[in-house]
């Protein structure tokens, strides 16, 4: 398992928190540790999801992963 921390452009609110686990929260193999305005940390199996899937799945929430 893979622990990474995702920084996130764009939130600036407790809806803006909730966004971005719903939208984590439909990947399979994953486990969200936390997720807080601005970044999101994952527990991830790089053999089972690919990183780009969860920075898919932020942005599908309307935010943007920065590095």
């Amino acid at each position: 398992m893979k622990t990474q921390e995702f920084k996130i452009e764009g939130m600036s609110c407790g809806h803006c928190v909730m966004a971005v686990r719903k939208e984590l929260s439909k990947l399979v193999n994953i486990k969200i540790d936390d997720v807080q305005i601005g970044k999101a940390k994952v527990e991830f199996d790089e053999s089972k999801i690919q990183e780009s899937l969860i920075v898919k799945a932020i942005e599908e929430a309307g935010f943007k992963v920065v590095s």
